[in-house]
C-alpha cells in the first residue's frame, strides 16, 4: 500500500508536469506555424485542424532550438557562475541557521551536501528530495541534537521563501501600473501576497508562540499527535530562532541578496537573448514565478515555470518562444548544477557515507 501511495504521489506529478509542458509548446508552436504560413500566403484558418498541427510541430521546434542557440556565449556562462554564487550563498545561509542553534558544520563540508541536495531535489520524482537528503545528513553530523539539526534544514528553507515572497511584495510597488493593467498578473500577484500572510504567521507562531497562552493545553494535544514528543522539540528548537535577532537579520538580509542574483541571472540570460526585458519588471516577475514554481505541483517546477515566463512575459512584449528559451535556458543551468551535485555524490557516498543518508532516506519514505 506504502508503496502505490509512493507511485501515486510521483505519477499525478509526472502527468502534470507532462500536461503543462504539452499545453506550452503547443500553444507557442501553433502560433510560429501560423505565423510561417502568413509568410507563406497559406490561409491558416482553412487548413485542417491535423494540418495545422503538422505544421505547428514542424515549424515551431525549429524556431525553438534556432532561438536556444542564438545565445550568447557570455551570457550562458555569466549566468551559470550566476546560478553557482546563488548555491554557494544559500550554504553560507544553512551554516547561518546551523550557528543559531549551536551547532557546527565546515563550509566544505556544507558545500558538498548542498550540491548533493541540488542533485536529489532535480532528479528525484519521489517525496524525498534534497531537503530530506540534508536533514539526514545534518542529523548523522550531529548526533547529540538530531532534532534541532534537521530543524535547521527546514527554517533554511522556509526563512528563504518568506524573503523571496517579501521581496517579491516591495517589488510590487515600483511596478504598480503594470500589475494593475494587466489581469496575467492579478492572480499571481494574490497568490504571492496570500503566501507571504500566512508564512509570516507560521514562521511567528514557530519562532515566537503565543498559542499555548491562549490555549494553555495546546502542547498536551500536541504531544498526542503522531511523533509529538518531536514535534514538541523541533518547536522548542525554533523558539532559539526568534531569540537570535542578529540571526533573523542576516539569514533575511542574506536571502534579499540571492533575490537579487536570481534577477540578475535571468536579467543575464534575455541579454544573451538579444530580448529587451526591462529590469524594474523582472524584480517583480522573477520572484513571482520562483515562489509559485516551489510549490509542490510538478517535479522541479517544470511546466509550471515555463507557463508563468510565457504569460507574464508576454505582457511585456516578449514572444513566446524568446520567453519560452530563457524559461528553459534557466532550467538547464540548474540542472548542470545539479549534475555536478551527482558527480559529488558519486566520488563521495562512501567516504562521506553519503550512501548511507540517501539508502536510509528511501527506505524510510517506502
Amino acid at each position: 500500500m506504502k508503496r502505490l501511495k509512493a507511485w501515486w504521489s510521483v505519477g499525478w506529478r509526472v502527468a502534470v508536469c507532462l500536461l503543462l509542458l504539452a499545453w506550452i509548446f503547443h500553444t507557442i508552436f501553433l502560433t510560429d506555424g501560423k505565423a510561417w504560413a502568413s509568410q507563406h500566403d497559406l490561409k491558416w484558418n482553412q487548413l485542417p485542424r491535423g494540418e495545422q498541427w503538422r505544421l505547428a510541430w514542424t515549424k515551431g521546434p525549429q524556431d525553438l532550438w534556432g532561438k536556444l542557440c542564438q545565445v550568447h556565449l557570455w551570457a550562458l556562462l555569466f549566468s551559470i557562475a550566476l546560478v553557482g554564487l546563488a548555491l554557494w550563498l544559500g550554504v553560507v545561509r544553512w551554516r547561518l541557521v546551523l550557528a543559531a542553534q549551536g551547532l557546527e558544520l565546515s563550509m566544505w563540508r556544507a558545500t558538498r551536501i548542498s550540491l548533493v541536495a541540488q542533485f536529489f531535489n532535480a532528479f528525484l520524482l519521489g517525496s524525498t528530495g534534497g531537503d530530506l537528503i540534508k536533514a539526514y545528513y545534518a542529523a548523522r553530523e550531529t548526533h547529540h541534537r538530531k532534532t534541532e539539526a534537521v530543524t535547521t534544514v527546514f527554517v533554511d528553507r522556509l526563512v528563504g521563501l518568506w524573503a523571496m515572497l517579501f521581496f517579491a511584495g516591495i517589488m510590487m510597488l515600483p511596478n504598480v501600473q503594470m500589475l494593475m493593467k494587466h489581469n496575467q498578473f492579478a492572480i499571481p500577484a494574490v497568490m504571492i501576497l496570500a503566501m507571504l500572510v500566512v508564512l509570516t504567521v507560521v514562521l511567528s507562531l514557530a519562532f515566537w508562540g503565543g498559542v499555548s497562552k491562549r490555549f494553555p493545553r495546546a502542547r498536551h494535544y500536541l504531544r498526542q499527535l503522531p511523533k509529538g514528543t518531536m514535534l514538541e522539540k523541533s518547536l522548542d528548537s525554533c523558539r532559539r530562532f526568534g531569540k537570535e535577532k542578529a540571526f533573523l537579520a542576516k539569514a533575511v538580509g542574506l536571502s534579499l541578496v540571492l533575490n537579487i542574483i536570481w534577477v540578475v541571472q535571468i536579467s543575464v540570460l534575455g541579454a544573451g537573448l538579444d530580448l529587451n526585458i526591462s529590469f524594474t519588471a523582472l524584480l517583480v516577475i522573477v520572484p513571482i514565478i520562483f515562489c509559485i514554481s516551489s510549490l509542490p505541483i510538478t517535479p522541479n517546477g517544470l511546466g509550471v515555470r515555463e507557463n508563468l515566463f510565457v504569460g507574464m512575459l508576454g505582457v511585456i512584449a516578449v514572444a513566446g518562444t524568446a520567453a519560452l528559451s530563457l524559461s528553459l535556458l534557466a532550467s538547464a543551468e540548474g540542472l548542470l548544477w545539479s549534475m555536478i551535485g551527482g558527480l559529488v555524490y558519486m566520488g563521495l557516498r562512501e567516504k562521506e557515507h553519503l550512501a548511507e543518508v540517501t539508502d536510509g532516506s528511501l527506505a524510510e519514505n517506502n
